[in-house]
């Protein structure tokens, strides 16, 4: 749930001696170098295949380089070269083969596998794990090199196989078939000694052991074992903490293996590392490892001699500009968990806040996840929020029909683990925006600028997770916080600045939440925090949104404010507003789906109530309703097919079923002796 699939590139090496002027001839568009780089990856010359297969990868980071290495079958020029007898040409084939992976998406990812890009990627996974360096290289050599060839070949080749995993599912049977378990388990046992390679081998095995149940039967006591101990390290570096976060959630994607007896201590162990790591203040650790990279090159500078202070002075710059969010034109911008492993050596302190916010976002994914048993798509909310009660009198929130959390729950043992380590508390704490003092520092920082959308991704995942805690459990576990109060909390969060938000991800999530908050305080029959100005502000943002799932939000949220409305007393014309209001968006509205869903709320603002009946003949709400059904029932025969999925087309048809029994209902009112004297 949530989860976005992040481009993980690898860092390019420098050309070897008397090649940079070639280098920089390669890197003009113009001389289409696809042709030539890959002859060159035939040459003899280990140190010619070396620089031609990193020049490839540097290129593919450019999407309009892509297809023209395509044309040309790259991955079939690639692929022998991870079996290469020169370990810097493995190394360099497989972060060509894992840019492209990564930045070619879906469609290049299944070509890849196609052409048989797993044989040889498996051989050398297989060939790492065995010690590859111990065979091919002299106690001298291994003493003068000043890298491990045999950690960074296996950190490129297992994010390749993590990136083909994601996108295709004939490279999981692969992965299954072909035993590389095994393999990724002794890469995440080496985190005492290289904790970047186990966190590529637990981010890959987490996205491998996702919704698959054929891998299970290969878990066994010893490899269970290894994810405990991984899970349990001691070290509390924020890597270590991000390694003990992806670890988690593999034991909790392969709880099917688990013993029932020992069901409830594995979620409470999962859970405590998920607690712990949230508990960190990000902000607050941005400006202490700020302070700590000042003075770390301060240091280095004044320990520097006079021969080498250029040196470490243009080191220290490179430091500061090392810029990862401005990207050239045609360079592909990196996605959510990727700045990782593709930051420069010297940026520790960097890389250590970054892994941090992966560990939180990790952590609040598995924890959206843990409250329902599948994704909670647009098509489920519409379902679920869809009614086909032919008795709109009765159809009202008062009596606890309809509602959203009504088919879902948490299990004893999770709900159990929350409470104990105090999860809910911890996600609220999350929603708040991000600490002012820390986003003046990565403003004003280039290389730390991409900080900014991992911060905001984090306090999104937030209010996804409040969503559903909302929905799946008692509202005791929030802490002692009350429903009116994180209503305003959530309220301050939109309306806290000047222009309200127009940032699609964090109105998608406070929409949502909020939907999830009026829906339970309306199902305790809790008073609405939310004014009639409030309301109407919040509905027009939405609206001018692009993405559909703000706007069906906007709607529900209208139809749960407005059904709760239609009980008091003298609320006509706020109903009378948000009549009109759903009437515009039901009749105009491109998206059937949004449509379907302003006709739901129609039917919950108008079911019952006298203020409502009096609004719904000032609108003249069954007259309009009356002449736009058949326009409805048009679009829908044809919008319908090929543009709507089936979920959503049934819950389209229950839309379409429901308009007809409220009109009839409708009809009923108006021939009531009240509403006649009223006319």
């Amino acid at each position: 749930m949530g989860k976005t699939r992040g481009r993980r590139f690898r860092q390019i090496p420098f050309s070897p001696t008397g090649l940079e002027q070639r280098c920089d001839e390669e890197d003009d568009p113009d001389e289409e170098p696809a042709a030539e780089l890959l002859e060159k990856v035939q040459h003899p010359s280990a140190e010619v295949r070396e620089y031609a297969c990193a020049s490839i990868s540097k290129l593919l980071q450019e999407q309009q380089a892509i297809p023209a290495f395509l044309q040309r079958d790259v991955v079939r020029c690639l692929g022998p070269l991870l079996m290469d007898y020169s370990l810097a040409v493995r190394e360099t084939a497989a972060g060509a083969l894992r840019n492209l992976s990564a930045c070619g998406g879906f469609e290049v990812c299944d070509d890849m596998v196609s052409k048989d890009i797993m044989t040889p990627l498996v051989a050398l996974l297989k060939e790492c794990s065995t010690g590859l360096d111990a065979n091919q290289l002299s106690p001298e050599k291994r003493i003068e090199m000043d890298k491990n060839y045999i950690e960074d070949i296996a950190n490129e080749a297992i994010n390749l196989l993590w990136n083909v995993c994601e996108c295709s599912s004939t490279a999981v049977h692969i992965f299954n078939k072909e035993g590389c378990l095994e393999a990724v388990l002794l890469y995440m046992k080496r985190f005492s000694t290289n904790v970047d390679l186990a966190i590529s081998a637990a981010n890959c095995l987490q996205a491998v052991t996702e919704d698959n149940p054929d891998l299970l039967s290969s878990f066994n006591a010893s490899s269970q074992q290894v994810l405990e101990t991984v899970m349990l390290c001691p070290e509390s570096t924020m890597k270590h903490i991000l390694l003990k976060t992806l670890t988690a959630g593999i034991i909790w994607n392969i709880k099917g293996t688990v013993p029932p007896g020992s069901l409830g201590s594995m979620i409470n162990a999962i859970l405590k590392i998920f607690s712990e790591s949230l508990a960190i203040d990000a902000g607050e650790t941005i400006i202490r490892m700020k302070e700590a990279e000042k003075s770390r090159l301060k240091l280095a500078v004044e320990g520097a001699t006079e021969e080498n202070m250029s040196d470490v002075t243009e080191n220290c710059v490179l430091s500061e500009d090392y810029d990862l969010e401005e990207i050239p034109k045609g360079k592909v911008k990196k996605g959510e968990n990727d700045i990782f492993d593709f930051l420069p050596p010297d940026q520790r302190e960097l890389k250590e806040v970054t892994a941090l916010l992966m560990a939180q976002q990790t952590a609040l994914e598995i924890i959206v996840n843990m409250c329902c048993s599948e994704d909670p798509s647009d098509d489920e909310w519409e379902e679920l929020s869809s009614s086909d009660e032919s008795d709109f009198m009765e159809n009202s929130y008062s009596d606890g029909s309809g509602l959203l959390m009504s088919p879902l729950c948490l299990s004893d043992e999770v709900n159990s683990a929350f409470l104990n380590n105090l999860i809910p508390k911890k996600i609220l704490e999350k929603t708040a925006f991000p600490n002012s003092v820390a986003l003046d520092i990565c403003m004003h920082n280039p290389s730390w600028k991409p900080l900014i959308k991992k911060l905001n991704a984090v306090q999104c995942r937030a209010l996804t997770c409040l969503q559903n805690i909302l929905l799946v459990s008692d509202m005791d576990c929030l802490g002692g916080a009350s429903l009116q109060s994180i209503a305003q909390h959530l309220l301050q969060l939109v309306f806290a600045k000047t222009e309200l938000p127009t940032d699609t991800e964090f109105l998608e999530a406070i929409t949502s939440a909020l939907r999830a908050l009026l829906q339970t305080m309306a199902s305790k029959n809790i008073s609405q925090c939310v004014t009639p100005e409030q309301l109407l502000t919040l509905c027009e943002a939405g609206m001018d949104s692009s993405n559909a799932s703000v706007k069906v939000n906007i709607v529900s949220i209208l139809g749960i404010s407005g059904s709760i409305l239609a009980k008091g007393q003298d609320t006509a014309e706020m109903l009378k507003v948000i009549g009109k209001f759903l009437l515009e968006v039901a009749m105009k509205e491109s998206s059937l789906v949004v449509a379907g869903e302003a006709l739901d709320a129609l039917f919950d603002v108008f079911a019952d109530g006298k203020e409502a009946e009096k609004a719904a003949v000032e609108i003249r709400l069954l007259p309009s309703l009356k002449e736009f059904q058949p326009v409805f029932k048009m679009r829908m025969r044809k919008e319908g097919k090929g543009k709507y999925s089936t979920d959503q087309l049934c819950v389209l048809d229950n839309v379409k079923m429901n308009l007809r029994r409220f009109i009839a209902y409708q009809e009923t009112l108006g021939k009531s002796p009240t509403c006649s004297k009223e006319l």
